[in-house]
């Protein structure tokens, strides 16, 4: 637990991953060698509340970093994800078809949505580190 940072606000915590990068948006982008894992954050699950289904891109299709690649739809409200980098979508988590409730249960770990070969690896640097992430969470007001 000690890798992660505890973002607390009133009486939520949301935990931000020390061992990746993070959007905007609040999708998380995973380097493994030479791909990009990407899932929503624990924010982003908190904030959809329960989770009942989700719109997966093609495998193959390539995409832009900040593209819209579908919607995660929630008992509360539809909300569009977006490609933190810009390259190939190489991997679809078809498991989230049948159980989309693992990005509420486990958003870094099974929960995982795609996985992009990455076209401009430096698209990864750009990215705001997790100590940014942990800041605009703080500071936001939804």
């Amino acid at each position: 637990m000690s890798e992660d940072i505890v973002v607390e606000i009133g009486k939520n915590k949301y935990v931000v991953k020390k061992d990746r990068r993070y959007t905007e948006t609040d999708e998380w982008a995973k380097k493994e060698n030479d791909l990009i894992r990407v899932g929503i954050t624990d924010y982003a699950q908190k904030e959809l509340k329960d989770i009942v289904g989700i719109e997966l891109p093609d495998k193959g299709r390539t995409v832009n970093k900040g593209e819209e690649l579908g919607a995660i739809d929630s008992v509360k409200a539809s909300s569009p994800y977006y490609a933190p980098v810009s390259g190939e979508i190489v991997e679809v988590n078809e498991t989230l078809m049948e159980k989309p409730e693992l990005l509420n249960d486990d958003p870094y770990g099974e929960g995982w949505i795609i996985v992009i070969k990455p076209s401009n690896p430096e698209e990864y640097e750009q990215l705001l580190t997790p100590e940014q992430y942990a800041e605009k969470i703080k500071t936001s007001k939804h």
